[in-house]
């Protein structure tokens, strides 16, 4: 076969068995097994992989580790699946310029472990960082608690490669602090594998701190928790993460194996990291939990100590998973408000699920008013599905009316198409279309995913052979 020769014997998957355990990302309603796998080793695999796929015909869907939440990885019937897994070589550390240069398939956090003896580290933190890989974080512009602080994933990406549909190398950005040219970086992270296969990428490193203190406040109301937030933002506090955690994530977490000392008697609990010089990070601690006093706090505890502060942090980090002790499945809705508005689109969605008879649960990067309303449920049940993803519906459309957005870090994909029109008009995604031709013109990347195709005019991806327009 053509394509073992090019990416070897074990990066062809073509068996049924194979192909299955690629049928969908994390979000696993929608499924489709793809005709071919494909794992190549580096760039020049990768392009080479791509002008065979596309003279057979074949549209691809570009993967990372599948950890996604939106449908963005789930293969297009008949198409291939073009994964990054074997690429995962770290190229280059730079201590001096503060940058790394790594393969699309390195996973988040071995990118830390490798630059933490250098003092340095890399700043966006998703929940799913053991597993997610920093093509894929490319690929949906992906965010974590830390990034209250320090940004999402754009902020950090100083150049990429890219393959594209033709099988070219094309090589965007670098390590320049003003480079010359258009900015291609824009539109291509967060472009969810819609405009190519990013294979390489040159990302940021922060200095790390030199004093790091996690705080655990615990209250006796959610709305509480919520109006702290905003407490603490308005007073113009710097903490660099800020969660919340409702009951019913306390309860799941401290019965697994991530068991965090979280309280179980508390109806929501606030996890604060603040960072800097020793002063600094006791003056704003000290700010934090006398705010969260005065609206109800009835317990706050400080940590320093890096074995304490890891358990609380893997109890938050592994949250979504402790809900499998609930229901089998998870709907992990991704919206965004303004931060003064959060205990009310926490109203609606406890609303929403207790009409329908569902279980909520809240997690969430209350720092940038990301907020992930969590509906266990079984997925054999359809009609429990069809009751989830119109609470789902209803979330996002109370989001949007609240003045804020669709997704803050897991992207649009197949799961939020129908409500893009909540946001954007018809010539706002005809522009977005015209973006995304000038990258693909042949809509061999991804097809399907992002635009929607009920609710406001058509605008679909190109199929294979079609002209820009």
């Amino acid at each position: 076969m053509e394509l073992a020769a090019i990416v070897g014997e074990r990066g062809v998957r073509s068996d049924a068995l194979a192909r299955s355990a690629y049928e969908s990302d994390g979000f696993m309603l929608q499924r489709e097994a793809p005709s071919i796998v494909v794992l190549p080793r580096s760039t020049e695999e990768a392009a080479a992989a791509v002008k065979v796929l596309r003279r057979e015909g074949l549209v691809v869907v570009p993967r990372g580790a599948g950890t996604g939440l939106t449908g963005g990885a789930r293969p297009i019937a008949g198409g291939a699946v073009l994964g990054t897994a074997r690429m995962k070589r770290i190229l280059e550390i730079n201590p001096d310029d503060r940058f790394a240069r790594v393969e699309a398939g390195v996973v988040n956090v071995h990118l830390t472990a490798a630059t933490c003896s250098h003092g340095l580290f890399y700043a966006p933190d998703p929940s799913s960082q053991t597993a997610c890989t920093i093509g894929g974080n490319v690929g949906n512009n992906s965010g974590g608690p830390h990034c209250f602080k320090y940004g999402s994933t754009n902020r950090h990406v100083l150049g990429l490669t890219l393959v594209d549909s033709d099988g070219e190398i094309t090589r965007v950005g670098g390590i320049e602090p003003d480079p010359d040219g258009i900015d291609l970086l824009g539109p291509l992270v967060g472009s969810e594998g819609m405009m190519g296969l990013v294979t390489e990428v040159t990302v940021k490193l922060e200095p790390s701190p030199e004093r790091v203190e996690t705080l655990l406040v615990m209250f006796e109301s959610l709305d509480a928790c919520c109006d702290a937030v905003s407490d603490m933002i308005a007073a113009r506090l710097e903490p660099s993460a800020i969660e919340i955690l409702d009951r019913l994530t306390i309860e799941a977490v401290e019965a697994s194996v991530l068991r965090a000392g979280y309280p179980e008697h508390a109806e929501a609990v606030m996890l604060v990291e603040v960072e800097g010089g020793p002063h600094e990070v006791d003056a704003i601690a000290t700010d934090i939990i006398e705010l969260a006093r005065a609206r109800g706090a009835f317990e706050a505890r400080r940590t320093a100590d890096d074995e304490e502060r890891k358990k609380l942090w893997a109890g938050r980090k592994g949250a979504f998973g402790a809900m499998g002790r609930i229901a089998p499945d998870l709907y992990v809705a991704d919206v965004v408000v303004p931060r003064t508005r959060l205990r009310e689109i926490v109203g609606v969605a406890s609303r929403a699920c207790a009409a329908r008879g569902l279980k909520l649960s809240n997690v969430f990067h209350a720092g940038d008013g990301n907020l992930h309303p969590n509906i266990s449920y079984d997925r054999r049940d359809a009609d429990e599905v069809a009751r989830v993803l119109a609470a789902g519906k209803e979330i996002m459309e109370a989001c949007v009316a609240f003045g804020g957005s669709l997704t803050g870090e897991h992207g649009v994909g197949l799961e939020k198409q129908g409500e893009m029109c909540l946001v954007f008009g018809d010539d706002d995604l005809a522009a977005m279309s015209d973006l995304r031709a000038a990258f693909d013109p042949h809509g061999f990347w991804n097809p399907g995913k992002l635009f929607p195709v009920r609710g406001c005019r058509e605008i679909e991806a190109r199929p294979l052979g079609s002209e820009a327009r």
